[in-house]
């Protein structure tokens, strides 16, 4: 992640409180929440995907592949 970057106030304190839940976890339990966050961030990449492909109409369907 590019560190120039400055986050606002309330996404620190987001990941502030993300890293203490976070250091709560067993190793299990990290593993676990590790892959199903990649998951839902594969997902979310893909559905910005489709919406920029839909917004920029080069998209032709109307449903997700």
């Amino acid at each position: 992640m590019d560190k120039h970057v400055e986050l606002p106030l309330e996404k620190q304190f987001s990941i502030r409180s993300f890293e203490a839940s976070v250091q709560k976890m067993n190793l299990e339990q990290a593993q676990e929440f590790l892959v199903e966050l990649y998951e839902q961030m594969l997902v979310k990449e893909t559905l910005y995907q489709h919406f920029l492909k839909q917004q920029w109409g080069i998209e032709s369907g109307p449903g997700l592949e």
